[in-house]
Formats: C-alpha cells, structure tokens, sequence
C-alpha cells in the first residue's frame, strides 16, 4: 500500500510530462515533506493531549510526583515517541529510488531517537530528585551528585551508540578500542572521574550532608551545605558568601563537620580564664570568714576547713607560717565556686561533661579552663550564654583576691620608662 502510494504520485508525475529522473527527485521531496507535516501534526496533536491528561491527573492525585514530572516536561517528551516512530517507519519510502540519502536519513533517525531517548532519562531523574527533596528523610541527602552519576553513565551509553550508528560497527567493539584508549580517556577526564569516586564515598560514609555546618580551612569555608554535586560542594558562609570546594578535596584534605554538635545535647563550651600568679595565695582565717558568706560554697568551705583544721592539729603543725601543713588557697575555692556556679546554671547541660580544670602555667598566668556544654545549641545564643558565664567570673575574681594577667601599658628598662601606644 506504501509502495502504491509512492508510485502513485511518480505515475502522475511522469503522466505530467516530467522527466523521470526530475519525477523521482520530486516524487522524493512531496512524500518528504507530507510524511513531516503529518509527524509534525500528530506530535501536535498528542503533546495537546497529554499535557490535559496530564494535568488533570496530576491535580487529582494525592501525591505531587505526577507534578515534578509535567514540570519537567516528561509527558511533552513521551509526546515525542509516536511521530518519531511514524519517520522511522514511513520517511525512508520517500527515497527508495536513492539509496545513499535513505540510509543517512535512517542513520539520523536513530540519533534523534538516541537524543530523545537521553533527554526524556535526564527529565524524569529531574522529576525523581525534585520529588525526593520533598520527603524529610532525603532533604539532606546528595541527590544532585546522584543523578549526575546516572547521566554520565546514560551519555557514555548514548555517546557509544551514536559511534555505532554512524559507523555501522557494534557497540562491544567501542568498548575494546576504548580499552586500547584508556589512558587518553583517564587523563581528559580525571577531574572528573575523582568527583564521581569522591561523590560515591561521600554518600557512602555519610561524611557530609546538605545542610551541615562545616569549617574547611584550606578554603576559607565556615558555613552551612547547600548543593552537593559531582565536581563541587557549595557552602554558604556565615557572612553570606559562597565557597565553592572541589567534592574530591572532602576525601584527600581534612575538615570539621559540625554535626555532631549539633546531633547531640549541647555546644561545647571551652574557654580560660588567665589567672595572674602573684594574685594567688593561702587563705588567712579572715579570708575564710569572708568567703564564707558566698552562698553557694559555704558548706564547702566549713567543711574543707574542718576537715584541715582536723589534719593540722592531729599532725601537730606549726599554723604560724602558712605553708605548714594542709591550707586553702584562693584559686582552689574560686576553682570550686566556679564548678558550683556552672552546676546551677541553667543554661548548662548537666548530663554532659561539666569541669573547671587548671591547665599547666604559662608566661600569661595560669590557665583556669571551663569545660561545659549548653543547652542551647543556636550560635548568637551559645555566644550569649558563654559571655553571660564570663561576664560574671571576672566579676567575681576580686571577691577571692585573684587578678586576671594583663600585658602591662608600660614597662621599665632600667634606664627609663617606655610607654607602649594603644
């Protein structure tokens, strides 16, 4: 019946007057063009109808991954197949008489089909990522990387079979000669090769989700994740900036990922107080008296003192130089009502570590260190509760005679006295 139709209009054409060799070429150019007009027409025709199928089933339906997939014109590219079947079965006819121009137009057909065949695999994994950002439990998962890795194996794939169209060889023989080629094809595509080995651990070993809070250093990186790709990772700073960090860096360099700080019940709070050395010193019976009317350490130092006071007689030592036997200093108690204050701090985790611990002196004074967590985890919190805390310990040093180290504005050399510019 094709044939008849096809020679049909040659017959006329000859019946004309027309040259046969002009009647094949025009014969060839009216049934290519028809053939077009009516794959043209029909992929109108079903575009219009999926589109209103498509978008009434997707208001009706409960779910919204209908949605992503007219949003990413999946059912416009489905529209797609029907004609171009109707060309791979039907445009051929037009150059029977040519056979030279019906193999290239085969030959093209099938790369469309190719091309098609790509694009409507990279919408719907489209439609699949944007519907899977939607679901809690996957907001934070890498799923732009994810899909890359698909694409590259969907265009390899389609790279291959675009060879094996155009040169009528199989696909099995791209791959030996491309085993021959393997070193040209690791050094031209290495970048990104190293971004799909470090998208793979990445995702495998959980190192980093979108929406943590990492500190990179090497880039200048403090912020939070907001795109996890196959070649970067972009991260939103804290002063709104971008970084952008090559994903393979994640894996080769080190960085501090701020998750589980923020997983667990507090913000770690790890800061000193320099103590001036020539401020400490043992506590008289005065001094005593005097910090006993701290409430919070009074039943400490009754205690305390009872039981050196015990000590002392029992061990007959002579109390009128004070370092005779057992005594308390200053920096002691101020170290025990520090721990006491923190206890009762509201703000502080008690379930977590909680210590004020006295690190080795330096040529700054003495390291007094508090080590707690609060319980608010939010920064301009955080950083509020732990200059609460500090604001109220350099307040208190003086009750216990303790001075904090200060670098002194002027010094004297022996010979005359230089005062340093602030």
């Amino acid at each position: 019946m094709n044939n008849g139709l096809r020679r049909l209009i040659y017959d006329y054409l000859i019946q004309s007057g027309l040259e046969a060799n002009m009647a094949s070429y025009l014969n060839a150019l009216i049934l290519f063009i028809g053939i077009i007009l009516v794959a043209l027409l029909m992929d109108y025709i079903l575009w219009k109808l999926f589109r209103f199928l498509s978008v009434r089933f997707a208001r009706q339906s409960k779910t919204n991954f209908d949605d992503f997939l007219v949003f990413n014109k999946v059912p416009r590219y489905v529209a797609h197949i029907i004609p171009l079947w109707l060309l791979y079965r039907y445009l051929p006819l037009a150059f029977l008489d040519f056979e030279n121009t019906e193999g290239f137009v085969l030959k093209a057909i099938e790369i469309l089909a190719v091309i098609l065949v790509l694009v409507l695999i990279r919408s719907l994994l489209r439609s699949i990522k944007d519907y899977l950002k939607t679901l809690p439990h996957m907001k934070d998962k890498p799923l732009d990387s994810y899909i890359q890795v698909f694409m590259i194996f969907a265009w390899i794939g389609g790279i291959l079979t675009f060879f094996a169209v155009l040169t009528d060889i199989t696909i099995w023989k791209f791959f030996t000669t491309l085993g021959a080629a393997s070193a040209v094809i690791l050094l031209i595509f290495k970048d990104t090769i190293l971004g799909l080995v470090a998208s793979i651990q990445v995702s495998i070993n959980d190192m980093v989700r979108i929406g943590d809070w990492i500190t990179f250093e090497k880039f200048g990186a403090d912020g939070n994740v907001t795109e996890i790709s196959l070649a970067t990772v972009k991260v939103q700073n804290f002063d709104k900036t971008i970084t952008t960090i090559p994903t393979y860096s994640l894996i080769s360099d080190s960085f501090k990922n701020w998750r589980g700080m923020q997983a667990s019940g507090g913000r770690r709070i790890k800061r000193a107080l320099l103590i001036k050395q020539k401020s400490i010193k043992f506590l008289t019976a005065e001094n005593i008296e005097t910090l006993k009317g701290i409430q919070i350490i009074t039943k400490y130092i009754e205690t305390r003192n009872s039981t050196i006071d015990t000590y002392n007689k029992e061990h007959g030592m002579d109390k009128q130089l004070a370092i005779n036997g057992r005594n308390l200093t200053n920096i002691g108690v101020f170290r025990k009502y520090v721990e006491t204050y923190l206890k009762n701090h509201s703000a502080i985790n008690q379930k977590m570590t909680l210590m004020t611990r006295q690190l080795p002196p330096t040529s700054q004074g003495i390291p007094l260190e508090i080590y707690a967590f609060s319980s608010d985890k939010r920064w301009e919190n955080y950083e509020y509760i732990m200059a609460d805390i500090f604001d109220h310990l350099l307040a208190a040093l003086p009750y216990f005679e303790l001075e904090v180290f200060e670098l002194p504005t002027t010094f004297n050399n022996g010979l005359e006295e230089i005062e340093i510019e602030e």
